[in-house]
């Protein structure tokens, strides 16, 4: 297999919103690292999207012509599926289920349709993100598959003896130019991973398993709780519990946020709460933009889902199971609707709709202090994502 093109199921993808407005699904982060650099990583081909028209400038396909295997984007991969899909031949389809996961074929220009002529069947299982909250529920054991993978072989710098560790110190894997200084490591239940570069200030406390992916901080005090993972160039304070940040977002000050996923440019004020568990203990409902209402989740935990660019002003309250669109700027006192539309702003008072120069300018701003651009491809994915978001205003 040298050429593998991660297929967006449309249906998977509205399931996934707000977070799949932004990205493709394959490029949501699970564990250390995206499903893309599991697969990367498990099959060893360069891999690529299949994804939405408006999201194809810069997530690319291979050129028309090119003989890749296709396989749905939301699975994780396993050494079982991996070699199932070695084995398919040209114009071959791997159903699991009686449900299309895997094909092999030659890229056809974007929409069209393809056919398979022959199929297989995998009989074995599979692992997929197919709701939000998967991403925080599948978060424990993929990061202790990905910390397999990435250390094999390989020797951690070495802690200093300003730190204490609880467990085996062997499930602490520190990056070269991480700081770790007077920190409480606990793997009792699971691998703590620092990526190069990242920052544990003094008095933090950690129990794996936990993952921090390269340039991301602890500041000083910090309670992690397992499973979470911090994406590279964040910054976390406070109390988090199974908390999946995917890049370049803030919760830098007290405050307690658990059963979240919280996109990339977020950022979260001093202060902020977001409950996780609803005070009669009953099943929690979250927003679902293919069902455009609360859908049941079977959960008794679930806290707040945040899209790319949203922010969250001092002592702002999250009820259980909140879920903000993309550029949502919310304040004020009380706590807040479940559910917040993209490109919207304001409090419990009412919201008014974001123009889209202002959120650019303040996207830009946020943007380079990370030395980062917005490109006019990203201007173009938002102008869609704003024409989109109308269907779900208040």
């Amino acid at each position: 297999m040298k050429k593998l093109i991660l297929v967006d199921n449309p249906t998977v993808k509205t399931d996934l919103l707000p977070l799949s407005y932004t990205r493709p699904v394959a490029d949501l982060r699970v564990g250390i690292t995206t499903i893309k650099e599991k697969w990367q990583r498990a099959t060893g081909a360069e891999c690529r999207y299949l994804t939405e028209e408006y999201l194809s400038d810069k997530f690319i396909c291979f050129p028309e012509g090119e003989d890749a295997v296709f396989v749905n984007g939301n699975i994780l991969p396993s050494d079982e599926l991996v070699q199932a899909m070695d084995r398919l031949e040209p114009s071959e389809e791997l159903l699991h289920e009686g449900k299309r996961i895997a094909f092999r074929s030659k890229v056809k220009p974007l929409g069209d349709d393809y056919v398979a002529d022959c199929r297989s069947e995998f009989a074995g299982t599979l692992t997929e993100v197919r709701f939000l909250y998967d991403i925080f529920l599948l978060n424990d054991i993929a990061i202790q598959e990905d910390f397999f993978h990435i250390t094999s072989g390989r020797k951690s710098d070495p802690l200093r003896d300003s730190n204490t560790v609880i467990g085996d110190a062997s499930l602490i894997f520190v990056e070269a130019g991480a700081t770790v200084e007077g920190a409480f490591l606990n793997t009792t239940k699971g691998p703590i991973y620092v990526g190069a570069g990242a920052e544990i200030m003094e008095g933090s406390a950690l129990r794996g398993p936990v993952a921090l992916c390269e340039h991301s901080v602890v500041n000083m005090g910090t309670k992690i709780y397992g499973a979470t993972t911090i994406g590279p160039w964040c910054k976390v304070g406070g109390e988090l519990n199974n908390v999946v940040m995917i890049g370049y977002s803030n919760k830098a000050h007290d405050g307690f946020l658990g059963n979240a996923v919280i996109g990339e440019w977020c950022n979260i004020g001093a202060g902020c709460v977001a409950s996780n568990l609803k005070n009669d203990y009953t099943e929690i409902k979250l927003w679902n933009y293919n069902a455009r209402r609360f859908a049941r989740t079977g959960l008794q935990f679930c806290g707040l889902m945040m899209g790319d660019h949203s922010k969250a002003g001092i002592n702002t309250m999250f009820n259980t199971a909140t879920v903000l669109g993309v550029g949502v700027n919310v304040y004020g006192s009380g706590f807040q609707r479940n559910f917040l539309a993209s490109f919207s702003e304001g409090s419990r008072a009412g919201f008014t709709d974001v123009p889209l120069s202002k959120f650019f300018d303040v996207a830009r701003r946020v943007m380079a202090r990370r030395g980062c651009e917005l490109t006019e491809t990203d201007c173009r994915i938002f102008e869609h994502i704003n024409e989109m978001a109308h269907n779900f205003k208040y």
